[in-house]
């Protein structure tokens, strides 16, 4: 069974099995590191820990058909400061802030700031560039549920020559104040976070999730925020209960998630996943998402950051992880008004989430909003309601109602524009879809330019389990139960191998879509749970 060294830590390590299976092997295999077993598994993705730093390894994969040995050296540390030693407490009563964060600023280049077993009661932690956060098992940064014990981060503020700006936070898009995360790093490079521990954002207590669309004071903080950061790694740690957005890497580049685990309770207001925001070569792979929201929500900023500061989101690659409950399993937009480009979401499994592949933006976004080279390919949902949605009018936004956003006739094609471009989706399975199988609704005057669906089947649940479900998030657009396809101000459909089976229809329903190319799409009339 062959594999790939995915990452070296100080401590720790990554492999992923180099398989067509989606996030599980066929067998169960060992993992030895240096002639010792470490681990049983069926997991295409697994993460090693309890290693030394500075050291040579050999990690064997064992199954009935062989062994496969590789070889790898785990990364350089100076020190490692214990935050116990700083005078951190970890009862989960006496608050911590000031002991860890003195840790963390006495951190010399490549050490390590350690968590230990113990439940650390904190506010906002900074961190720093060329350094560790090492979140032991057992170990808990819980945050502080008073909103006066998060500093705030002013949204833009303007440089002292006045030729720019100097942005600090983010609010659904725009630069708003906002509280400070419960692990924040601004203008960082090269850190690592790693661990079995868990960072909770406590979101839970409080009053964080009470009118949660109300400002008060600042806009709610994400757990763990990553400002204009370069080369940031995290690994094996969860992270939940956040107060907003749990992961909001934003303007970062070069960011590699493995094996991490995000955990939000179904009904918390915008709890997202994790936001990549305005960010460039990201890496999601052998993790779990389970939140109130979004799983991962790509997204760009709304006009003003696309006009002063542009940036799209781009080269983003999500593989062998599981993407549960929540609104949508991988969603791109709605504030994406840089644009979302070079995306590939592969080998995962989504289950028991609103929607599977969820497109959406609106008018305003701007003619940088352009979605394109959007590819997702050996996918497994499991009781996903809409397995492929698009949606040019999303209601987001206090002018989200409004007629300009809403009006079904064609308006002019002008600098609020935004556009989308193709989209593929290739080899899924759904089973236990609910209310349809795709809805795709273009501006009249921008039609979406390319959606194409091959070797995809989906089954419906029975009827009697069904129930209708508002598809898409627009204005004056009915309730749909059992509907195959609904596609709508389209410039080329394409479906090639498609099997729908139970659904209510026997047909497509195709309005203003010019060009539609179909090969074998194949409607069977008894529902099937499993193909």
């Amino acid at each position: 069974m062959d594999f790939e060294i995915s990452a070296a830590f100080k401590r720790s390590v990554t492999i992923e099995i180099e398989n067509s299976t989606i996030c599980y092997t066929d067998e169960e295999y060992r993992i030895l590191i240096n002639g010792e077993e470490k681990l049983k598994t069926n997991l295409n993705v697994v993460s090693i820990d309890g290693l030394l730093p500075d050291s040579d390894y050999t990690l064997a994969v064992e199954d009935s058909r062989g062994r496969t040995e590789k070889t790898f050296k785990t990364g350089h540390e100076t020190v490692l400061l214990d935050i116990k030693n700083f005078g951190a407490k970890g009862d989960g009563k006496n608050e911590d802030t000031s002991f860890i964060q003195a840790a963390i600023s006495s951190c010399p280049v490549d050490g390590t700031v350690y968590v230990p077993k113990g439940i650390y009661l904190t506010g906002p932690l900074f961190l720093k560039s060329h350094m560790s956060l090492w979140v032991d098992e057992g170990a808990v940064l819980l945050g502080c549920e008073e909103r006066e014990k998060y500093p705030l981060l002013p949204g833009m503020t303007e440089t002292t020559d006045g030729s720019d700006e100097y942005n600090l936070s983010s609010w659904e898009g725009n630069p708003e104040t906002s509280f400070a995360s419960l692990i924040t790093a601004v203008n960082v490079e090269d850190l690592d976070i790693f661990g079995k521990g868990t960072i909770d954002g406590n979101g839970d207590k409080g009053d964080w999730w009470v009118n949660p669309k109300v400002k008060r004071i600042a806009w709610r903080p994400n757990t763990v925020f990553l400002n204009h950061c370069r080369n940031v790694r995290l690994q094996s740690v969860t992270v939940r209960n956040s107060p907003c957005w749990t992961i909001h890497p934003y303007y970062t580049d070069e960011l590699s998630i493995y094996n991490i685990n995000v955990w939000n309770p179904s009904d918390s207001p915008n709890t997202d996943g994790m936001d990549p925001e305005s960010c460039s070569r990201v890496l999601v792979l052998g993790s779990r998402i389970s939140v109130g929201d979004d799983c991962i929500a790509i997204k760009s900023g709304k006009y003003y950051m696309s006009e002063r500061h542009h940036k799209p989101s781009e080269h983003i690659l999500i593989r062998n992880s599981f993407l549960e409950r929540g609104h949508g399993s991988v969603t791109i937009g709605s504030e994406a008004s840089a644009g979302v480009n070079d995306v590939t979401v592969e080998r995962c499994i989504f289950e028991g989430t609103d929607r599977g592949l969820r497109i959406k933006t609106r008018r305003g976004r701007g003619p940088r909003a352009v979605y394109d080279n959007i590819i997702f390919r050996n996918i497994i949902m499991k009781d996903v309601h809409m397995p492929f949605t698009f949606n040019m009018f999303y209601f987001c936004d206090p002018d989200g109602h409004s007629e300009y956003v809403q009006d079904q006739n064609e308006r002019p094609v002008d600098e609020r524009t935004p556009e989308i471009g193709t989209i593929r989706a290739e080899n899924i399975e759904a089973t236990g879809a609910d209310q349809c199988m795709l809805v795709a609704y273009g501006l009249p005057e921008r039609y979406i330019d390319n959606i194409v669906l091959r070797d995809v089947k989906v089954s419906f649940r029975p009827k009697s389990e069904r129930k209708p479900g508002q598809t898409i998030m627009m204005d004056n657009f009915p309730e749909m139960t059992g509907k195959s396809v609904y596609a709508r101000n389209v410039k080329r459909l394409a479906m090639d191998n498609i099997e729908i089976r139970g659904s209510d229809d026997t047909e497509t329903e195709l309005i203003n879509v010019i060009d539609f190319d179909s090969y074998n799409v194949v409607y069977v009339n008894d529902v099937a749970t499993e193909f």
